[in-house]
């Protein structure tokens, strides 16, 4: 169905158009003063230099054509030529009604959907997630719904760090503790054993301790070299040891993304396109594209439009190693060939866009991408502790995603069993906590804009008032107990069917909930999910102004008390949707 905006400016498009002006000054917003109006329409200012007339004779005339209309309440022209626009409240309860009995609240598929592909997560193997990883992961997961939801085809990959001089450190450090394991025997024609000779917990020790050690022994990280290029050469039993740290490291991965409601379709790494690489680097080379410079092979992407020094792209070291741009470039030339994506969305830190830059120049102008193949960053700030600095532990070490998200689970289950909201078993209370610490987390990163550093503070993230996620999940609960209640005095809330609002605070949300469709398709194009924490908190605002004008569940008027109940579903079904593509679900009671 169409957008309540589309249909309003359609309206007045043809209201000019019938006073004698050009219908495209029609164009209608919402109004940036609600003390006044709803809507307004600027347009008599725009055509008064090209109808040589005064902007409120042009108004005056547009209102008058728009008196009889069927779709407005109030029409006022606005000295010095504004148009102030009300809509009927039969024309809006009309319009929610078809929402609400449309397939996704009436939001129109996009005439071609696309083939996406979302590149987040990125976390090194061997190593745990700490909160540095929360952005990419929870931004992106985001991005991922909101495009699906509106029909695309959109594919998640990890793309984790498993290859080059990390994991030659780890099997370095194994084979200086435990040298008689098989792996570490050339002579050795046996199978492996199933089980990996370590933990995760292990496996997190092992690699600190080797990098560490790396940086004061030369001698240390030369054999770490070596058993890096052992690896990648594809020596036996370095290959046998590496599946077990990406067997392990996944395992460990995959436990914790799910703590955040997130997953992908891909758990691809870099390791995947070591095979590509050289076939890539011949191509570069006799296609003229790479040339050596100080003994590097590079690709020259500066552009004559250039304002600032934008370096080649290095696609090999002097030595003839591989760098994150060689992999990242092969990585784009798979997925070309294996999946032809229509976009490519990189959500990644945002300090890291003059690397990206490179990479998606140089992916250009050697073909790897179809022209019309977008390639986006998108980069997000960092999470800082409340003294604007990264955040930390209280010992001032990097802070562990799983230490962060239990911290904050015990926080919401201390709020749930000291007496605050409905009463509920120890159980229950543990499910509700998480979900509650889940929105906590994710609405507190996801309400800000992508880009802008912020401060993660618990406290306020945690609270049940203000702009936060357990306010969002308070409300719905809200709504799920009147519903429970009307149901609990006979009523049958499905057989409930709007009406016409009859307040103010009634039509206000209304209102609110016939901007969905514009809101997703806005947030989608800006591959924003700020603007869908923005909707909900200004729609769970507007709900609980509603709420608290009046008694429903006391309504002695049948009808009008239904009608309320229908507004109330509504809503709930639509705060739970964006809560969906934001990535976390609401209890049925707090």
């Amino acid at each position: 169905m169409k957008k309540i905006l589309d249909l309003i400016t359609k309206e007045v498009e043809a209201a000019f158009e019938a006073a004698g002006y050009a219908q495209e000054l029609g164009r209608v917003t919402v109004s940036n003063r609600p003390d006044l109006c709803e809507y307004q329409c600027n347009g008599a200012m725009a055509g008064a230099k090209r109808y040589k007339k005064a902007p409120v004779m042009i108004a005056n005339d547009v209102a008058q054509a728009l008196r009889e209309n069927a779709v407005f309440s109030q029409v006022e022209a606005v000295a010095p030529g504004f148009l102030n626009l009300k809509i009927k409240e039969s024309f809006l309860t009309a319009y929610l009604k078809e929402m609400e009995e449309s397939e996704k609240f009436g939001l129109e598929m996009p005439a071609q959907k696309k083939k996406i592909i979302i590149d987040y997560g990125g976390p090194n193997v061997a190593k745990p997630l700490h909160v540095g990883h929360l952005r990419s992961a929870v931004i992106g997961e985001s991005v991922k719904r909101i495009a699906r939801y509106l029909g695309h085809t959109v594919i998640g990959d990890i793309h984790m760090g498993d290859w080059g001089l990390q994991m030659g450190l780890i099997i370095t450090e194994l084979k200086e503790r435990q040298p008689q394991l098989p792996y570490f025997d050339e002579a050795y024609e046996g199978a492996y054993p199933a089980e990996a000779p370590f933990t995760i917990s292990e496996l997190e020790e092992i690699y600190p301790a080797a990098s560490a050690r790396s940086k004061v022994e030369p001698a240390y990280k030369e054999k770490a070299m070596e058993a890096t290029y052992k690896l990648q050469s594809g020596v036996r039993g370095y290959r046998a040891l590496w599946d077990h740290i990406i067997a392990v490291s996944v395992a460990d991965l995959k436990r914790n993304y799910e703590r955040l409601h997130v997953d992908f379709d891909l758990w691809k790494g870099e390791s995947d396109v070591h095979d590509r690489i050289p076939g890539m680097v011949e191509y570069m080379k006799k296609e003229g594209y790479a040339h050596e410079s100080d003994g590097a092979l590079v690709v020259d992407v500066k552009e004559e439009s250039d304002t600032r020094e934008i370096p080649p792209c290095m696609i090999l070291k002097s030595d003839g190693a591989s760098l994150y741009n060689t992999t990242d470039l092969a990585t784009i030339m798979e997925r070309m060939e294996q999946i032809g994506p229509d976009a490519i969305i990189y959500v990644v830190d945002k300090r890291q866009e003059l690397y990206f830059e490179q990479v998606f120049r140089c992916a250009r102008k050697t073909g790897l991408v179809k022209p019309e193949t977008a390639l986006q960053f998108l980069g997000f700030g960092t999470v800082n502790g409340p003294d604007g600095k990264a955040f930390k532990t209280r010992e001032g070490g990097v802070m562990r995603l799983e230490t962060l998200i239990g911290d904050i689970n015990e926080r919401m289950y201390e709020k749930i069993t000291s007496g605050e909201g409905e009463k509920m078993s120890p159980e229950e209370a543990r499910r509700t906590a998480e979900q509650a610490a889940l929105a906590a987390v994710k609405y507190g990163d996801l309400s800000n804009q992508a880009s802008k550093d912020y401060i993660f503070d618990i406290a306020k993230f945690s609270s049940s008032e203000g702009d936060t996620g357990p306010y969002i999940l308070y409300t719905i609960a809200r709504i799920k107990s009147i519903l429970r209640k009307y149901a609990e005095q006979g009523g049958a809330p499905q057989a409930a069917a709007l009406r016409e609002a009859q307040s103010a605070s009634e039509k206000s949300l209304m209102m609110e909930l016939a901007g969905f469709q514009t809101m997703v398709e806005t947030a989608f194009a800006d591959t924003a999910p700020h603007k869908v924490c923005a909707y909900i908190y200004n729609l769970s605002n507007v709900f609980n102004h509603f709420y608290h004008e009046q008694n429903i569940l006391k309504e002695e008027d049948a009808e009008k008390k239904a009608g309320w109940i229908a507004l109330l579903m509504l809503t709930g079904a639509i705060l739970e949707t964006c809560i969906d593509l934001l990535g976390f679900s609401a209890p049925e009671r707090m």
